[in-house]
Order: structure tokens, then sequence, then C-alpha cells
């Protein structure tokens, strides 16, 4: 059976969206302008040192974060850069992926040059979601354990069939979109290692190459009539097997984009678990950094390679160490943005303690993940052994944030960001309006502050 054929026909039979799930689509997007507000406020420098040496070329469409109106690719490529940047957009443990960075990063700017209804365009999302979580789950995590970032090489074919859907493609365009989405797909999680900052780079480029896909579909170019299938398709490169079986759509009867957790931690989901049960630990008993001998964690192994780092190399690196988030929660109480800033990440007291915790394998909790993505964490002082664990990190369905948790991590990231509150505060209405269009919402990100091309 041709696989390619088998996906995109499963697919198709995402249609009728409950009121439900286009809520969550609504919240997930209001999730990504803010992070991606941030995003761009937290590496200014570093964007605005890049469009000085690109200079790209003016045009209409919006780059949320920096207020500046650009040409095509560079709006999607920047949005994708910013909604990254921070690593705090939503996933999926089960998928090990970020779903929603990759598509609204190409959605927003497509919507705004076609004139797309807010509600049409959240409808490809959510069938975005599901594309890139089922591709994600049926190659996971072979894939992740082979150096592969499945948020470039699954989130490039859940960006593509979303606009696809979105820009009412024919079924011959959207497979011809797809199949050379599958030819452009790639990212390396080597991005996450020895203070490498070019993690939120692999979702730039992959709704890049999620827009080329389209547009040279639309231009004509056929690509292989079963890119997934073969010796040499996307399969057998992207796991080193080419008997996979694909998963279903609407996996254990819920919708992709209902399976996406919210951070309420600016680290690494991994990290996730041992922070909140750190950050109990300290409530309760009234810890102080002082009183620690000694912090041992243990959690799934997925978790730990990569992740178990105490040389901290800069921000991406803290936020990537279990051990530095875990002790960033004890001081602190918290693990938000400013705990993850450069300035805080050189903290003497929180790298001392770092060196105290230990993270290390444990089978049975890896045995149980994703169902439940667990940590224990024992903290050992002079007057005996405190220790907690954690199933579900709050942000997961299982524990998600309450409205009043969500708007409050919305008004901070938006804070963060420069907007100001009553910006914000529209925003926030606009999204939950019936009969806007994506331009509606878009016009408030738009050129109050100019970023210098000198």
């Amino acid at each position: 059976m041709n696989k390619s054929i088998a996906f995109l026909q499963s697919i198709n039979t995402v249609k009728e969206i409950p009121e439900t799930v286009l809520s969550r689509a609504r919240q997930s997007l209001l999730d990504y302008l803010a992070v991606t507000s941030a995003g761009a406020k937290f590496q200014s420098k570093k964007i605005k040192e890049y469009i000085k040496f690109a200079a790209p070329e003016p045009g209409e469409f919006t780059v949320i974060g920096i207020m500046e109106c650009l040409a095509l690719k560079e709006a999607v490529f920047l949005n994708g850069l910013n909604g990254h940047a921070l690593d705090f957009d939503d996933g999926t443990n089960s998928g090990i992926i970020h779903l929603g960075s990759p598509i609204f990063s190409l959605l927003l700017p497509l919507a705004q040059r076609y004139n797309i209804k807010l509600e049409d365009m959240l409808k490809a999302a959510v069938i975005g979601y599901e594309a890139s979580y089922t591709m994600a789950v049926t190659i996971q995590p072979r894939h992740k354990e082979l150096g592969f970032h499945a948020t470039g090489t699954c989130g490039v074919l859940g960006a593509t069939i979303a606009a696809s859907y979105m820009l009412d493609f024919t079924e011959e365009e959207r497979f011809q979109a797809f199949a050379i989405a599958c030819v452009s797909a790639t990212g390396m999680l080597k991005v996450l290692d020895d203070g490498s900052e070019l993690k939120p780079y692999n979702v730039a480029k992959t709704v890049l190459l999620a827009l080329t896909s389209l547009q040279m579909a639309k231009a004509g170019f056929k690509g292989h009539p079963d890119p997934l299938g073969g010796n040499r398709g996307y399969f057998k490169m992207m796991t080193g097997q080419e008997d996979i079986e694909l998963k279903q759509v609407l996996l254990n009867g819920t919708y992709a984009i209902m399976k996406s957790y919210t951070k309420p931690y600016a680290s690494c989901r991994y990290t996730h678990p041992s922070v909140e049960a750190a950050i109990h630990l300290r409530n309760k008993y009234g810890l102080k950094a002082e009183e620690v001998e000694r912090i041992d964690i243990k959690t799934y192994s997925l978790a730990v390679n990569g992740h178990d780092h105490t040389e901290i190399l800069g921000s991406y690196s803290a936020k990537m160490s279990i051990p530095y988030s875990t002790a960033a929660g004890i001081i602190y109480g918290r693990a938000g943005l400013q705990e993850f800033d450069e300035k805080s990440v050189k903290d003497e007291n929180v790298l001392s303690l770092t060196k105290k915790i230990h993270v290390v394998t444990d089978e049975k909790l890896s045995e149980v993940f994703p169902k439940i993505q667990a940590a224990v964490v024992a903290i050992k002082t002079k007057n005996g052994v405190m220790s907690e664990r954690v199933d579900f990190p709050k942000g997961e369905p299982e524990n998600p944030l309450n409205d009043e948790e969500f708007r409050k991590r919305y008004d901070e990231l938006m804070k963060y960001a420069g907007i100001e509150p009553n910006i914000g505060g529209k925003i926030f209405c606009f999204v939950h309006k019936d009969g806007v269009t994506v331009k509606d919402i878009l016009k408030f990100f738009e050129c109050r502050e100019e970023v210098s091309h000198e």
C-alpha cells in the first residue's frame, strides 16, 4: 500500500471540528502570540543584527514581536525563530515534538495575505497539529534516539498540510506539497548540546521549507508517488526502518491539539516534573538552598540524555538542564523567564546548588513514559531526606492550567515583550470574537516600533 496516500487520506477525515477543540485552538494561538512576542524580546539584539546584515525587503507581512512588516519568506522565518526562542511553546511528550510554533508561524502570514477568517485558520491549525503529531508518534522514540528533532522533521509536514487546507489546495496540490515537504524534512538534536543557540533555527527553517513546499507544488513541481515508503523514503531515513506502521489520527479518541501541554516553567519540558517536585518540597518544608547537601533525581531515560548536565554555558544550556532548572525552582520558588536570563544563569548560588544535583535513569519510570511523565526528587539535608514524585507536571492535559493561570501567564509574557496591557487585553478579546479575520489580530502587532536596517 502507498503509505503517503494512506496518511493523507487519514488526515482528510479530520473534518468536523468540535467547538471545544476550536476553543483550545484559540488558546493555543494566544499562547503562540505571547511566547513569540517574548521570544523576539529575548533575542532582540540578535534579531537586529540579523536584519542589519540581511537587509530584508520591506513588505506587507507582520513579524510577531518586532513590529516590522517584511516580505513573506522573511516573515515566516523570523516568526519561527522567535516562536521557539524561549523553548516555551506548546508540544506533546508522547510525540516528543513542539506543535504550534511551526504551524502558526506559517499560517498567520498566509492568512494575512489571503484575508482568511480567524476560525478558518484555526480549523487548518487543528488539522496541522494532527498531521505533525500523528507522524511524530509513528516514528518516535526511535527518531529521537537517532538524533533527530521532530519539531523540524515532522513539523514541516504538519505546517505544509495545515496551510494546504487553509488555502483550499486540490488533493493533487496537497499531495505534491506533502511530497516536497518530505524531501525538505530536517532537524538535528545536536542543537541542544554544548551551549548551542540553534534550537529555534530548526523551527525557523522548518517554516520556510514548508512555505517553499507549498509554492513548489502550486507551480506544478511533482514529487515521488510515495515519499514516506520504500528503501529511500522518509520512514527509512527517519527511523532506519522501512516497515513502519502508521498510527491512527485522533489517537485514543482525542485531537492532537487537546493532547498538547502549556508550559508554566521556561525550560525544556523534560525538566518540569523535577522542577515542580522541588518547588513543592521547598514550599512544604520551607527549604533553603544552603540546607541542601545533595539532590538525587530519578526520571525516564529520554529525559536524562542531554539534560543531566551541570556545566551551564548560557541561557539555552540552562533551559536544557534538569539540575539547573531544579536548582532555580528551589532558590526562587519558580522557574520563569527571569530565572533563565543571561544574568541569572551566572548566579553563583544557583550554579553551586546545580552541582549538588545528580540525575539518573529509572527503569520503571522509563517503562511508563509517555503515558506518565514522572520524576522523583529526593533532597538530603542534615535533618534527613525529603522526597516527592510528580507524574503529570502542571500544564499537561491531565493537569492543565486553569483560565486564571493561563491568563496570568499570557499577561506576564506580553509584559516581558513590552506590549502594553491594554493592547495585550485587546488581542486576547479579539481572538475570542466571532467573525474576525487574522488581519484584525495582526494589526495590533504592526509597525509600532521601528527596527533599523541601517
